[in-house]
């Protein structure tokens, strides 16, 4: 079952999520949590992402689900149930970010090249990691949504603007590309 996203000023997007208590879950077969994940993993590739936080499709979970793509850790796939981040390199890369809550919206968004993370995986198993590159930028996306903050907050609102003027010309673009397409059957 696919979730619907939902907008970038809905009050659950932009709310902190808190913990919820995963002894529930740790000596239970839990078929609801699968099916959750699952359906989280089927609307991110839905959608077109590489990673996605239950707060985004309103579910108040302090969880979300990343990579499943081929080119990120050979394909693997995360569950990450009451993500944390323990420990932060100094440098820092600035690269280009988009968010499944904000359409063809994209920014320059500067983050620590690597992290330590700990979280509880789809068995209610702690796992501690270290991640770097690309792994570690979405881990890190995906924990700001659970802190209530979007990637547009990381930029200035000069090169959010402009971001924005680009995304709409591109979409006004691809609307009449679109429209002439319908006009010509």
């Amino acid at each position: 079952m696919k979730y619907t996203l939902l907008p970038p000023n809905d009050p659950r997007v932009l709310s902190s999520i808190a913990d919820f208590d995963i002894e529930i879950f740790k000596d239970n077969e839990n078929i609801e949590l699968k099916e959750f994940t699952d359906n989280m993993f089927e609307t991110m590739k839905n959608y077109g992402g590489i990673g996605l936080s239950a707060n985004q499709v309103g579910m108040p979970y302090r969880m979300f689900v990343m990579g499943d793509h081929p080119n990120i850790e050979k394909g693997k796939k995360w569950v990450c149930i009451n993500p944390k981040i323990t420990n932060v390199t100094k440098e820092l890369i600035r690269y280009k970010e988009g968010c499944l809550t904000f359409p063809y919206l994209f920014l320059d968004v500067e983050r620590p090249r690597a992290v330590s993370v700990v979280y509880y995986d789809e068995n209610m198993k702690k796992v501690e990691e270290n991640l770097t590159g690309m792994s570690a930028r979405i881990y890190q996306h995906e924990f700001d949504h659970m802190q209530g903050i979007v990637f547009t907050e990381k930029t200035s609102k000069f090169k959010l603007q402009f971001a924005m003027k680009k995304r709409d010309n591109v979409v006004k673009k691809v609307r009449r590309q679109w429209q002439q397409i319908a006009n010509q059957k």
